[in-house]
């Protein structure tokens, strides 16, 4: 069944439109923190900035965290920025002609500054409006939009994405990841995907919809489950086999159909 009937939905991750601003390190996170007035607002802006991953973080069943983190000020959770100060004195001295989200330039200290792109969003705020900003929080696949490697992670940890990354939330999520970083999903399907220069593949919404997928049952779902979670516990080649050999014989290829596809490896985990 097609991706697209399946009880998922995918999402772009987030658009800043100036991550220099809104993309910090743990160092920054701490000292805006740090400079907050009270408890109270120290506890509502640590709230607000999130860990992020990039599209070149993703890796087979695993990623690696980045030291980066997103001001998560979305358009959509209306947020008032007088009520973080900290925050608010920390965007300022980017300048907000910089942040504003008029399109206009300026000449500042004989330098031309440009604005964001134009948008009904203020100064303090995401390019994007995100109104699905509580499905990052949600279980989820997360994989990259351009990439050379096919990799997809199951992560469970809230973690936030940029616009370089997809996410998938729903139902059988571990089962889609366990058949996403196969060597059958490699073989059968990497050719759906547009190359583009490098031999990257890009893994747009409109290609991902159409990738036909077996439906499991209770049984074996709750066996690849388990396979899932053990490999992204510790990965192994052995483990990905393993896998390999269970989604073989859910399609019940024969030895010589397995033998032919082998294992698949782009060559980073």
């Amino acid at each position: 069944m097609p991706l697209k009937e399946w009880d998922v939905e995918i999402y772009r991750g987030v658009l800043t439109g100036c991550n220099d601003a809104f993309i910090i390190t743990s160092e920054k996170r701490d000292e805006i923190l740090a400079n907050c007035i009270d408890e109270d607002e120290r506890v509502r802006t640590a709230e607000l900035i999130r860990p992020i991953l990039r599209g070149r973080d993703i890796k087979k069943y695993g990623y690696e965290f980045a030291d980066q983190y997103i001001i998560a000020t979305f358009p959509s959770r209306k947020y008032n920025i007088d009520e973080y100060q900290s925050l608010k004195s920390y965007f300022l001295s980017f300048g907000i002609e910089k942040l504003e989200q008029t399109g206009k330039e300026y000449i500042i200290n004989g330098e031309i500054v440009k604005a964001r792109k134009k948008t009904n969003n203020k100064w303090f705020e995401t390019q994007d409006s995100i109104s699905y900003w509580d499905e990052f929080s949600k279980p989820k696949i997360i994989y990259p939009n351009m990439t050379k490697f096919l990799p997809f992670v199951y992560d469970r940890s809230g973690v936030m994405t940029n616009q370089k990354c997809f996410i998938i939330t729903g139902t059988h999520l571990e089962y889609l990841t366990a058949f996403f970083n196969s060597s059958l999903f490699k073989f059968c399907f990497a050719d759906r995907f547009p190359e583009l220069q490098g031999k990257t593949r890009e893994l747009s919404k409109i290609f991902m919809d159409e990738i036909s997928i077996l439906k499991i049952n209770d049984t074996d779902e709750c066996m690849i489950n388990k396979l899932v979670q053990d490999i992204q516990m510790e990965y192994s080649v052995n483990k990905a086999k393993r896998i390999d050999k269970f989604i073989f014989d859910l399609y019940h290829l024969s030895i010589e159909e397995q033998m032919y596809i082998g294992f698949i490896d782009y060559g980073e985990k």
